[in-house]
């Protein structure tokens, strides 16, 4: 018995890891198109700004290592060019033919080339692999560029325009819409684009751009282009072996990560899942969703039987220095799903204010007729990462802001104020509801 898995990155070594454990004696074979696998892909704009000093450090295992420890062979270079589900064989780009009783696709995602025409100059990159940042490193070591366009305002835009600032370039970021990381939150996007330009990154939002050339975008003058405008999910092998999509555009499976070909399951950047507020499909690429999602895709190719529930939408990033998190329903998402949303946005100490505590800025969001947590943001220097954790703990929870507010948690001058500004939060908006 062979189970084959198209992707060696996230979620498609997490799915032969986890149906190894279940089954000593299947075959199993990972395919991967590049040259690198396994690798801390949210560690890239770390390796570009230099705080990462070698791509190996960002290597976790290798190919060898699979093959010894795991009896799994991983084969890079191995790019699947098509799928023929009749006769359970995948072709290989040199026409090799791969046979299959169960199959794993997690072929992830990709930029969106589409956007803009010059992309394929010299000093235009991507960050979305590890080639990627080495080149992106190379460039910056050789050629010693003054000015930067990043183009996107999500994640990777602001990571890779902070790595830029560190190596003291001027840096101009385009976003086409009016919210920075995708959210609709005004007051968000302007705590976070007053922050950036403080810290020496210009942003300009609402402005798509329309021309790339070798030294300017648009009328921006540039010695180098980072395009982190958007991302596509890689359906079209499984698509054109009659996978289905879902309303995402990216693939959709069951709560089991089944697609609707018989022993065919696909996990991460590249399918979709439900969201635990809206209860509808989504499409969130996350390393940290296709972790999980490949841990469920192997278990069942090795025969269990186990879900993935969905997520919530919970995300962090660093932007110059900056903690900006999320999670669940901006107010605007939340009326377009049919909630009748109320929230409340406070400032509060992260520690006791002898203790220097800096200040941090909650919002949560919930449904007036129900009372149920919708969703939340926090915004500060420390203290980020924990309070966010703990609303998406709520929302999966389906907690109500009542409840919300009781929450034990934990108190001492060191690490956190006596009313931690999730319950100050909680607090003011009860007085809403």
């Amino acid at each position: 018995m062979r189970l084959l898995v198209i992707g060696g990155v996230a979620a498609g070594l997490s799915a032969a890891s986890r149906a190894r454990r279940f089954d000593k004696n299947l075959e199993i074979v990972v395919l991967e198109k590049g040259s690198s696998i396994s690798y801390a892909a949210c560690g890239l704009p770390y390796l570009v700004e230099g705080r990462v000093r070698e791509a190996a450090e960002l290597v976790v295992y290798t190919p060898e290592y699979f093959a010894r420890e795991r009896n799994i062979a991983v084969r890079t270079g191995a790019e699947a060019v098509s799928l023929h589900h009749s006769r359970r064989q995948v072709v290989l780009a040199g026409g090799e033919r791969l046979h299959y009783d169960k199959l794993v696709i997690a072929t992830g995602a990709r930029p969106d080339r589409r956007l803009l025409g010059g992309r394929t100059l010299p000093n235009v990159f991507t960050l979305h692999t590890l080639e990627d940042a080495l080149r992106l490193r190379e460039f910056l070591v050789n050629r010693r560029p003054r000015r930067a366009a990043v183009v996107g305002g999500g994640y990777i835009g602001l990571e890779a325009a902070e790595a830029l600032r560190t190596h003291g370039m001027r840096v101009t970021l385009f976003e086409a819409s009016a919210f920075l990381l995708g959210r609709p939150d005004s007051e968000l996007t302007q705590t976070v684009a007053r922050h950036l330009e403080r810290c020496g990154i210009e942003v300009r939002l609402n402005q798509s751009v329309r021309s790339l050339e070798a030294d300017r975008v648009d009328d921006t003058a540039c010695d180098l282009v980072v395009l982190a405008a958007g991302f596509l999910p890689n359906v079209e092998l499984a698509a054109e072996a009659g996978a289905e999509l879902g309303p995402t555009g990216a693939l959709r499976v069951s709560e089991y990560l089944e697609t609707n070909l018989s022993s065919v399951y696909a996990a991460g950047d590249c399918a979709e899942t439900v969201h635990l507020v809206t209860g509808r499909p989504v499409w969130i690429p996350l390393g940290t969703t296709a972790n999980k999602m490949g841990r469920v895709a192997g278990a069942n190719a090795a025969g269990r039987r186990e879900r993935f529930p969905g997520v919530v939408g919970t995300a962090i990033v660093r932007a110059a220095g900056l903690g900006v998190a999320i999670t669940g329903l901006a107010v605007h998402e939340a009326k377009r799903e049919g909630f009748d949303p109320a929230a409340v946005r406070i400032e509060a100490r992260t520690r006791a204010r002898y203790f220097r505590g800096k200040r941090i800025t909650v919002e949560l969001v919930a449904d007036r007729r129900t009372a149920r947590l919708l969703g939340g943001s926090v915004v500060g220097e420390q203290g980020v990462a924990g309070r966010i954790n703990v609303v998406a703990a709520a929302l999966t929870a389906r907690m109500r802001v009542d409840e919300f507010q009781h929450l034990d948690l934990a108190y001492a001058p060191p690490f956190a104020p006596v009313w931690d500004p999730l319950l100050i939060a909680a607090q003011q908006l009860l007085k809403q509801l």
